[in-house]
This record gives structure tokens, sequence and C-alpha cells, in this order.
């Protein structure tokens, strides 16, 4: 049955149109993925469907009896009310019934006549307060509390201390716990640890109504969704199945969409050449027929659909110069420490020609010092490390250390590469869609993503047999993720690869290698079978393989460091979190001087405003990064 219809939906932002003549229905429980590139309108329409804006043209219906519910409807306004109080809120008819009941068996005692109609009353509204969730909703407002990343202690705190990010995540279990049987979620996961987002995934899964979901969480989406659709070219086209079915299906699609579109393009080219001949023999009949055809080239233009890889694919492929032996790196009960902080000890492991081998692990354990061993930056304090014959490695940096600032695109490719040509610069910066005079952009005026593609167009042309990539899907976008995802399963060379992105690690994974302080534990599969081994048999997890190894001594001692670390984190990312908040607001005052006529008259101020906000958001994205390290360690 369907809850909700959309019928012939478009819009236009002055000259822009985001979609036109979009049509789909939701059916009951349906659990929709909603894919789109940045700035396609995906959260426009969702604007729409809550009705906070009006389409150009088309029609929203929902059904009798269903809510539609979307995050602004529950932003936290009530400053002065406690975390709890505050999510407590969204059951205030439950808590009025519950007070009515608390005071009708003193209204029956008291009463001198019509005491029956009292007590029928009573009954209804126990079964009333029951039917609708009243003996458990205290309990409901506690687990999502805890699931989504709060503390008891957090319980108590007031809405006014808490940060953006907490906030958001209170805005979110207020909506869940709403009672809407429609749930629009934007971006869900931002904010949540892992944790957060496993109980957040089957608190969906279990959701009796319906859901739509904008998330660059692919994992995610595939947890949860059974449907996806995608806005793309202004148009919306509805699939079944979760992400990865959606790309399966997609690609298929994409071979047809690419032959028409190479047979309209010689169409219109044909159109062309007999337009251009009716002009030349310059009879009236002529140019009526020229009118003609341009109408069928103008029909023509109008439906054209460009394949996908045409807007946003990146182009590329790894190639090895020279393949190394099958001994790629072996090493030995490697130890460090820094000081009187231990990061690990015992590791050893041996990577073969051709493996793509995911380190996972908690944050802080020493992944990216581990890396920095391999490349000879950083010596171990103990152990020893053995390369291969012929091994040949690429470094990519998530911190894009190796990146020089000040180049553009074109100059910082051509100092790496100098025996490369203009055109072979050029044509490269094409593949990873720089285009034009884009080759000539400050890295330092630059996106994260933007200095990503430059950071993996030099690893490409580099030729290595080896990478080593840390968190290479940072900054990336979804397309740019997918390409990385293919180009890396077909590399001939061996990886060793850090990453946090699940979906990324489940596509090209063959083996993981989960760090603790004591050494590696070995999962002989990519994340899914991960978690199915620390899921089915706990003791093959690695926090309880290290814990199982220490001696039972000094448990207070051990407790009481425990205690301290937790302290020391909560505090880290409070000082994270107000970092994030003061950068949004200097963010929000440069765009505001951006705005400013008298600044975008001014060429060199407004290139000064321009490199400012440039600086603010890498620093945010730096902060976020940081955020999201502390949060899961």
């Amino acid at each position: 049955m369907s809850v909700l219809s959309a019928y012939d939906l478009s819009m236009s932002f002055i000259e822009r149109k985001l979609f036109d003549s979009i049509t789909f229905t939701v059916e009951e429980k349906d659990k929709i993925g909603f894919i789109g590139a940045n700035g396609s309108g995906k959260t426009t329409l969702f604007k729409i469907l809550t009705g906070q804006l009006s389409p150009d043209t088309g029609t929203v219906t929902v059904s009798k009896n269903t809510t539609v519910g979307y995050m602004e409807q529950h932003a936290c306004t009530s400053l002065n009310r406690t975390v709890y109080e505050e999510l407590l809120s969204v059951f205030q008819p439950l808590i009025d019934m519950e007070k009515e009941l608390e005071e009708l068996p003193k209204q029956i005692e008291n009463a001198t006549d019509d005491i029956h109609s009292l007590i029928e009353k009573q009954d209804l509204l126990l079964q009333k307060f029951q039917d609708k969730g009243g003996l458990t909703y205290k309990s409901r407002t506690r687990s999502s509390l805890i699931g989504l990343g709060f503390t008891e202690e957090d319980f108590d705190m007031e809405v006014s201390k808490l940060s953006g990010g907490q906030k958001s995540k209170l805005s979110l279990a207020k909506l869940l716990l709403s009672g809407a049987n429609i749930l629009l979620l934007d971006e869900p996961t931002n904010h949540l640890d892992i944790n957060a987002v496993s109980w957040l995934e089957n608190f969906l899964k279990d959701f009796d109504g319906s859901v739509i979901i904008i998330s660059h969480d692919r994992y995610f989406l595939d947890a949860v969704t059974n449907r996806t659709m995608e806005l793309y070219c202004n148009h919306l086209i509805m699939y079944k199945g979760n992400y990865s079915a959606f790309m399966d299906k997609k690609e298929k699609d994409q071979e047809s969409i690419r032959n028409k579109y190479e047979n309209d393009l010689k169409e219109i080219k044909r159109l062309e050449g007999i337009i251009q001949q009716q002009i030349e023999w310059s009879q009236e009949r002529n140019y009526i027929t020229a009118a003609s055809k341009q109408k069928e080239i103008d029909r023509i233009k109008a439906q054209l659909v460009p394949p996908e890889e045409e807007n946003h694919d990146l182009r590329f492929k790894f190639h090895v110069n020279e393949e190394s032996g099958n001994d790629v790196v072996m090493c030995k009960d490697l130890e460090k420490s820094f000081g009187n902080n231990h990061l690990f000890s015992n590791l050893s492991f041996h990577i073969r020609k051709g493996e793509k081998v995911v380190i996972m692990g908690g944050n802080g354990i020493g992944k990216t010092t581990l890396f920095k061993m391999l490349l000879g930056r950083e010596m171990p304090d103990s152990g020893y490390i053995d390369y291969g014959t012929g091994v040949k490695i690429g470094y990519f940096d998530q911190m894009q250390g190796n990146l020089n600032l000040e180049n553009d695109a074109y100059t910082e490719v051509y100092d790496t590469f100098p025996n490369m040509t203009e055109t072979e610069v050029r044509t490269a910066l094409g593949r990873f869609r720089f285009r034009g005079d884009e080759v000539f952009k400050k890295l330092k005026l630059m996106s994260g993503g933007e200095r990503a593609r430059v950071n993996l167009l030099k690893l490409m042309l580099s030729g290595d047999n080896f990478l080593l990539l840390d968190e290479p899907t940072n900054h990336l976008d979804t397309f740019s993720r997918e390409s990385l995802e293919k180009t890396l399963n077909e590399y001939e060379g061996t990886l060793l690869v850090i990453s946090h992105d699940r979906y990324f690690v489940n596509k090209i994974a063959d083996r993981i290698l989960y760090m603790t302080d004591k050494g590696f534990v070995e999962y002989l599969g990519n994340y899914d079978y991960f978690i199915e081994r620390t899921k089915d048999n706990p003791v093959d997890t690695p926090e309880l393989k290290v814990r199982n190894d220490k001696p039972k001594v000094n448990d207070y001692k051990k407790e009481k460091e425990e205690r301290a670390k937790i302290r020391k984190k909560q505090n880290d990312i409070k000082k994270i979190q107000a970092l994030i908040e003061k950068l949004d607001e200097e963010i929000a005052q440069t765009e505001s001087m951006l705005a400013d006529e008298s600044i975008t008259s001014d060429y060199e101020k407004l290139m000064e405003y321009t490199e400012k906000l440039n600086e603010l958001q890498t620093s945010q994205e730096e902060a976020f990064m940081k955020w999201e390290e502390l949060e899961n360690s």
C-alpha cells in the first residue's frame, strides 16, 4: 500500500533546473536509499515532501493516518531542559495520560456519585495508555540515548551545554521516537561512532514504518535499505534492492544509456549537416526544412542523457612499471613507544605479492606510525623490517603532506614527473576531472577532495608495485570512491591499506589485520567476514584476546588507569567539538563577507577571503577527522 506519492514534481532555482517531472511512490515499510551527486537537489526534494517548499509543478500526496517526520521538526529548542527531559518531551501525550491515571484513583475514592463512569474512564484510559506504548516509553527513551552514544552522565546535562554534534544526535533520537510513519533522514550517521551506527541500523531494520535516507555511508545503506532511488541529470530513477544491488543494475543500464547517447549525438550531427545544406540552397522551402530539423535537434537535446562517466567518474588505472618478488615485506616483533606512551609490541606480519591487506584497529594504536616505519621515516624500538626483491613503494598520505600547496595542479604534477609533456600532464589531470583553467588552480584553494585527486594522480603516474594507502577515501565523493575501488581491484601490484570506510574495506580486502598493542589478529576475508567472526566468536575479538593475555593482578590500578583514559578522551572530544563550532562561526562570517558587494567588487579582497574560506574549511575537515578518530578510539 502506498503511503506517499509524488507526481510530476519539477523544481528550479533561478535558471538552474534541479529536477523535472519526477514521479515516485513510497510503500508501507519501504526503506529507500536516496542517491545523487552533491547539489543535485536531494535535500530540496525532502523539503518539498515535508511542505517546507512548494514545487514549480506537481503534487505530493500523503495517505490518511500517515505522518512524515524530519530532523528540523525536532530541533532542540528548550535549552534549559536536560538531555533526558528533552527526549522524553516527544511522549508528552503519554506523560499527560500517566498523570491523569495517577489522579483518577483519588477521584474514584472521593466520589459520592458517578463512580462507575470514573472507573470506566480509568479502564479506557489505561487501555489507550498501554496501546500507545505507555509502559515502555521511559525505557525506549533511555535505550535510544545510550544507543546513539550518550552516557548516563549525559542524561542530566542541559541541552544548552551540548555541542552541535550532540544536539544533532538528540534531534535524531527525537525523530526516531516521534511516532512518525515516514522518516526522512539526511546523513543520519554524521556525528555517530561505529557502535551508534550499528544501533541505528538495527533500529531502522525493525522500524515498522517507511524511511527515505540520504547518506554517503554505503555500508549503512546496504545494511538498511530495500530500494534505491537516484536523482541524476534532473530525473529520478527507482531501483529494487540496496546500494550494492543498485550499482550492479546501474552498471548494466549505463551501457544502454551510453549506446543511446552516442546514437543521439550522431543523429544531431546528421541533422546539423542537413540544416547547413538547406541554408546554403537559400530557398524559402529550404528555410522551412531547416527550421523543422532544428526543432528535431532541440527535441533530441532536451532528452539527451549522457552516460555517468561523462560527469562523475575518474578514469584512471594504476599500472606497475616492474614486478616485485613474491615476498614483498616481512616484519618481525616490531615494538614502538614514545616516552611513556606505549603503542605496540610483538607486531609481526608477512605481505606477499598481489595481496590486498587492510589494517584496522583503534585510533591512536599506531597504524600511521607503522606506515612511517615501512617508509623509513620512523625507526622501531626493536624488531626488524625486511623488503623483498624489486619492491617500489608508493604512499598516499591522508594528511596530504606530500603536496606543495603553493603549486597549482599542473605544476604539482609536472614538478614530480618532469619528463611528461604539457599535453600529457593536462590529459592526465583531465582524467581526474581537472579541465580547462582548473589545472592552474592553487592547491591551497582546493577542497580536500580535489587535493586527494591530485594525490591519487601522482600515485597512479609513479608505477610503484607496493602501495601504502592511509585513509584513501577521505574527502572523496561517492562516485570517486567507486572509481577508486574498481581501479584498486584491477591493480596488479600489492596493497596495504588503513581505512575505516566499511564499504571500501568490504570491496577490496582479501585479508584484514586488526591491530592491538600486543600485535595483529588476522582475519582471512573482507569486512563482512570480520564482523561475522567477531560476532560469533567473542574470544576471537582483539579486545578479549588482549585482555586474556594480561595477568590478573592489580585490578584496581588498571581500572583507575582506564577511568583516567576515558576522562581524557571525553575532554579531548569536548575540545575538538568546541573547535568545530568555532570554525563553523568563522566560516559563516567569511561566507557573509564574500556576499558583500564591497568585497566582490575588489579582486584582491575577494581572493583574500576566498583563500581564508578554503583554509577554514580545510581546518574544519581536519577537525572532523580528529573528532571521528577520538569517537572511534
